[in-house]
């Protein structure tokens, strides 16, 4: 026999056999599972047709000479046959295109019955029902609502103590931002809809002055301001920094203008779902947007977030 037939046969077999090891070890096997069995028979399908193929074209190549008439275009003295497409590819190209549109649009049409459309049907359906029976939860009993939803979601980043794992992972909650945070955005600037829509906050060539001048802010000023944003607009270095380029947009106290900038002396529930719904870029990494939550849980994750306080 061949060797190019003997080494196909073989590889074939430990294919198969592989595939036959792999599913006998998985629990209950196919179990009788029509997706399971097709997923399987089109493997099993998938593995001889390619070997098939291979062969097929290694022992053409092996042994077949190029015929026909040559076309008047060459390159390097490399000639291009007139051949027809072979009838067989015709067919297959064809019918492969038959058969998407069949799929497409009668066989597994986008608008038919799934799985994944039916889970997202009862996750809306759960979240109204979520959303009506805890609407009226305040106080305490929404802080430990919030403390449910962050240790599912929230602890995996930002770590059992909410501290972003030391500020390894992401921020860290128990303080409303960090010097690293205000340094990255005074550099950076920020788009990450903090207010709820796009309110864009420029980078420091961007920033304008206490006398409505465009004045790049220095290292030293970035420095001194992102410590004295991050201690709680406490002490006087840095103020004076704050008051003649922050102060017009956040606020003299911090605590943002409406539909202007964002809170950055102390967490407000807002701020927070706005973060939750959008996401957010910042000197650690990258946040998603949460928007497996509903309205409910995002109130009450705020509203933990709010009750953390720094060194307690």
């Amino acid at each position: 026999m061949n060797k190019l037939y003997l080494g196909g046969i073989v590889i074939t077999a430990a294919m198969l056999g592989a595939t036959y090891v792999t599913v006998g070890y998985q629990k209950g096997g196919l179990n009788g599972d029509i997706v399971n069995m097709l997923a399987i028979a089109g493997a099993v399908a998938l593995v001889i047709i390619t070997v098939f193929v291979v062969i097929k074209y290694v022992r053409q190549m092996q042994t077949d000479t190029a015929t026909g008439e040559l076309a008047d275009e060459s390159w390097d003295g490399i000639g291009e046959y007139k051949n027809p497409v072979p009838m067989g590819w015709a067919i297959i190209f064809i019918a492969t295109m038959i058969w998407g549109m069949w799929y497409y649009l009668v066989g597994y049409p986008v608008n038919a019955y799934s799985q994944i459309g039916e889970y997202n049907e009862d996750v809306a359906a759960h979240d109204v029902k979520f959303e009506k029976q805890y609407a009226d939860i305040k106080g305490d009993r929404l802080v430990d609502m919030g403390e449910s939803v962050y240790l599912v979601e929230c602890v995996a980043c930002h770590g059992l103590n909410a501290d972003g794992n030391n500020e390894i992972d992401a921020a860290d909650l128990n303080r409303r931002i960090s010097a690293k945070s205000v340094k990255y955005v005074i550099n950076h600037g920020s788009n990450n809809k903090l207010l709820g829509t796009e309110t864009p906050m420029p980078d420091r060539n961007g920033l304008m002055n206490a006398n409505n001048n465009y004045a790049p802010i220095t290292d030293a000023e970035i420095d001194a301001v992102a410590e004295y944003v991050a201690n709680g607009m406490k002490g006087t270095k840095g103020a004076d920094v704050f008051a003649g380029t922050c102060a017009m947009c956040h606020g003299t106290d911090g605590k943002g203008i409406e539909f202007t900038a964002p809170n950055i002396a102390q967490w407000d529930e807002t701020l927070v779902v706005n973060v939750l719904n959008n996401g957010k870029i910042g000197a650690i990494a990258e946040m998603p947007a949460m928007s497996r939550l509903n309205s409910k849980q995002k109130e009450a994750l705020a509203a933990y977030v709010m009750s953390l306080k720094e060194g307690e």
